[in-house]
């Protein structure tokens, strides 16, 4: 499936980060929290600017509309919704 955000909007897949305890034990996915606000730009819509493909954003927890029928974390944002790019 192919997917163009449109207007100022962006396409992004959350990265899942390994959870651990303070003693080292790595907790399976179920258990997690699943709230990760980070994720790789994958599509930007015609209006921004800023970000490009490729990036790794940092945004806010549970904003977007998740896309039904991806096998990962696939979200559209909108570009307000993001705070800033890590390098």
């Amino acid at each position: 499936m192919k997917i163009k955000p449109i207007g100022n909007r962006v396409l992004i897949e959350k990265i899942q980060q390994e959870e651990k305890t303070i003693s080292g034990i790595i907790l399976p996915s179920k258990s997690k929290n699943n709230s990760s606000n980070t994720g790789l730009v994958l599509a930007i819509g015609n209006l921004e600017e800023d970000i490009k493909i490729g990036n790794t954003v940092i945004f806010k927890p549970y904003s977007g509309i998740e896309v039904i029928g991806s096998e990962s974390a696939i979200y559209i944002l909108d570009v307000e919704d993001i705070f800033g790019i890590i390098e």
